[in-house]
């Protein structure tokens, strides 16, 4: 695994996916649209994702909540999926906690506005990794879909 970009392909995947669905239904709809329309796009590519995937929240030992991923494929990467006309700065750092309550590395936030964008977050103290901070890149401009 890389560890500047973990999961690196399938990420790559899953942005991919993102941009095709943005090609097909454009901006203006729902959460739910995109969502629904990204696991289809996900599993006609061979990829398993789950959708609405709970996790419970403890503290000190008690359960306190229930937070429910968007989306997570492959058992790897959570993706939260966004709409509107502007991206919520809230997002990233509620992914990040999302990160930490499920235990897993690698986060991103797919931004279904009037331009598709994506943010990738790697949070590896959650995931027991490594000791370094979360990592936020705006891949939106590194991605070339060219199918």
């Amino acid at each position: 695994m890389d560890l500047a970009y973990p999961y690196h392909d399938l990420t790559h995947e899953i942005i991919g996916a993102g941009y095709r669905v943005h090609r097909t239904w454009g901006f203006g709809f729902l959460e739910s649209v995109y969502r629904r329309a990204l696991v289809v796009e996900l599993e006609h590519a061979g990829i398993e994702s789950k959708c609405e995937v709970p996790f419970e929240l403890h503290h000190r030992g008690v359960p306190i909540g229930l937070y429910r991923a968007d989306l997570i494929v492959a058992g790897k990467v959570i993706v939260e999926v966004k709409s509107g006309l502007l991206l919520d700065p809230a997002s990233v750092p509620q992914t990040l906690n999302y990160l930490r309550a499920s235990g897993l590395l690698v986060g991103l936030i797919t931004y279904f506005g009037p331009r598709f964008r994506v943010k990738r977050l790697t949070d590896f103290d959650s995931a027991d990794r490594l000791l370094r901070k979360p990592v936020v890149t705006d891949c939106t401009e590194d991605t070339d879909d060219t199918e």
